[in-house]
């Protein structure tokens, strides 16, 4: 592994979460394929650890806890617990594409027995091989995702709403409900969410403050639309950090039927979506030929969690 300590091991779980680089082998004795072991830098604890790979890859899943394996969390992850067994004192877990970032701690399989980080990448299956039909395209969204609805955040929709002065379409507020708080789809996608931390991401204090600019400053960036809360303008419900911006076109009195409109951070590079908002997110991940698709780039899709909104709702 090349470099020092903690940067040394990330630029090593970057290279094997790059996309497309066949079937991981261990050289670790005893183990396999489909999973590399990575060597933790000497001295360095799980918090450590956990904490590094977090700035980089989000909130994990805490697959093992002490003894107990999480309910919730079912057979995502398996290939992070496999080479350990029951020696696994404590396993965390990243989606990234069509690998999963594991660290934990397991005990030593000597009599000794003692307790040591471990760090590793593994395999990942396609969530949504195999599955049948989903019923919407929200639930298309967490098909492809793998994304775990018992996690689901509860919102206070008709507050929501009384404050930015409209209705929101249905597949939009079910989708922060089942996503929760501050993430982004396949690291693009960002949700406006109610209550994020972040004014730039919180839905209703970021409308608010896109449309007292476009008052005091004009609306020239967003041409040929108005800004909502002008009739019939433009409110934003995501973004990228390539500042790539998502909105719907507000004109129509059934949100359900707005139009999504989206833009490059470049002039004249509207593209205009006539489907719900889970139909355009869905397509975003799965087709290549998508305006703003990542399936040019990843064939296996993910969710990843800022948190610390989700800390708040108890999400793991």
């Amino acid at each position: 592994m090349s470099g020092d300590g903690l940067e040394g091991l990330l630029a090593a779980v970057h290279r094997l979460t790059a996309q497309r680089m066949g079937p991981p082998v261990c050289g670790t004795a005893g183990h396999g394929t489909g999973h590399v072991c990575l060597v933790p830098p000497a001295g360095a604890g799980l918090p450590g650890i956990e904490e590094a790979i977090g700035s980089r890859f989000g909130e994990p899943l805490r697959l093992v806890t002490g003894t107990t394996t999480e309910a919730a969390c079912g057979s995502a992850g398996l290939p992070l617990r496999t080479p350990f067994g029951e020696r696994i004192v404590e396993m965390r877990a990243w989606a990234y594409g069509d690998r999963w970032i594991g660290c934990g701690t397991v005990r030593a399989d000597d009599a000794d027995g003692a307790v040591r980080p471990v760090v590793l990448v593994a395999e990942r299956a396609d969530p949504a091989a195999g599955a049948s039909a989903p019923a919407t395209w929200v639930d298309g969204i967490v098909a492809v995702t793998g994304w775990e609805t018992a996690r689901a955040r509860a919102v206070d929709w008709p507050a929501v709403e009384a404050r930015l002065g409209t209705p929101l379409p249905g597949d939009y507020k079910r989708l922060v409900e089942i996503f929760g708080g501050a993430g982004a789809f396949d690291g693009y996608l960002q949700l406006q969410v109610p209550d994020a931390h972040d004014r730039s991401t919180d839905l209703v204090r970021h409308t608010e403050w896109l449309g007292e600019w476009a008052r005091t400053h004009g609306s020239r960036l967003w041409e040929p639309y108005p800004v909502y809360p002008a009739p019939g303008g433009l409110l934003q419900w995501a973004s990228t950090e390539q500042a790539d911006g998502f909105y719907w076109l507000t004109g129509d009195p059934d949100p359900d039927r707005w139009p999504v409109l989206a833009k490059e951070d470049v002039p004249d590079s509207w593209e205009r979506f006539d489907g719900p908002t889970g139909e355009f997110v869905h397509r975003m991940l799965t087709e290549p030929d998508h305006p703003f698709s990542t399936a040019r780039w990843f064939d296996v899709h993910w969710y990843q969690d800022y948190g610390p909104a989700a800390a708040d709702e108890g999400r793991v």
